[in-house]
C-alpha cells in the first residue's frame, strides 16, 4: 500500500471514528432523556410498545486490589502475572 493509499485509509479511519463518536453521545443523551422520565415516574421497569426498559439499581462486590497490593505486597507478587497485548492508536 502506497502513503497516500495508507493516507487515505487513515483519514477514512479518522471521519469513522467521528461518526461512532457522534453517534454514540446521541444515544446517550436519549437514554439519559428515558432514564429522567423514568425517575420522573419512579419506576425501575416498564414496558413501552414491544420493547422491555430497565433502570434497576445494582449492588456488587469488587476486590480492591490496591489496597490488597498495599498492605500484602508479597503475596500479591506470588499471584500476579505479566501478560503481553498490542494497542493500535492512530494520533
Amino acid at each position: 500500500m502506497s502513503v497516500n493509499e495508507m493516507s487515505a485509509k487513515i483519514r477514512e479511519l479518522k471521519e469513522l471514528e467521528a461518526l461512532i463518536e457522534e453517534a454514540q453521545k446521541e444515544a446517550e443523551a436519549i437514554k439519559d432523556t428515558i432514564k429522567e422520565q423514568m425517575d420522573a415516574e419512579g419506576v425501575e421497569e416498564m414496558t413501552v410498545d414491544v420493547y422491555k426498559v430497565r433502570y434497576k439499581t445494582i449492588s456488587s462486590s469488587r476486590f480492591d486490589s490496591t489496597a490488597f497490593k498495599k498492605k500484602y505486597s508479597d503475596l500479591y507478587a506470588q499471584f500476579t502475572k505479566q501478560t503481553a497485548s498490542r494497542r493500535f492508536t492512530v494520533a
